[in-house]
């Protein structure tokens, strides 16, 4: 038993370095653009202009400082308190592949985007880490 929860620690080790590396290398989400978020995206609005909601990334969970969500427009601040890169994504009613730039750990980045009733995914798009638990869903009502 004990050779088997080794190996299993070793191949989830491997892997998440497996990710690491591959997020370092990839040089993906520096758009350039400075504000952090898709300006054609679906569902996004004027950057800062919502309710705050700040979002804790570390390895591999989200956090968000609230939990209780009506229409209307939201500020998501992405804080990358963990030590590997990390991003925010937001999915739901009217928006659509709102996202922020990679972050690295200590980085932070904002999204607005404006959410109708229904339920939205927010989660890390850095490959693998959604499937690590960095997703979560809100409802709106």
């Amino acid at each position: 038993m004990i050779s088997t929860r080794v190996a299993l620690r070793t191949t989830a080790l491997a892997f998440s370095a497996a990710l690491f590396l591959a997020a370092c290398s990839s040089g993906s989400g520096s758009s350039g653009s400075g504000s952090g978020n898709s300006s054609s995206a679906a569902g996004a609005a004027k950057a800062g202009s919502g309710t705050q909601v700040k979002v804790t990334e570390t390895e591999y969970s989200l956090k968000l400082s609230r939990n209780s969500f009506t229409p209307g427009t939201y500020t998501f601040t992405a804080d990358n308190a963990g030590k590997v890169t990390h991003a925010l994504e937001i999915d739901g009613p009217g928006v659509s592949d709102v996202k922020t730039k990679n972050l690295q750990g200590g980085g932070m980045a904002a999204l607005t985007v404006t959410l109708k009733k229904g339920t939205y995914e927010l989660y890390c798009p850095v490959p693998g880490h959604k499937q690590l638990g960095m997703d979560t869903h809100i409802k709106v009502s």
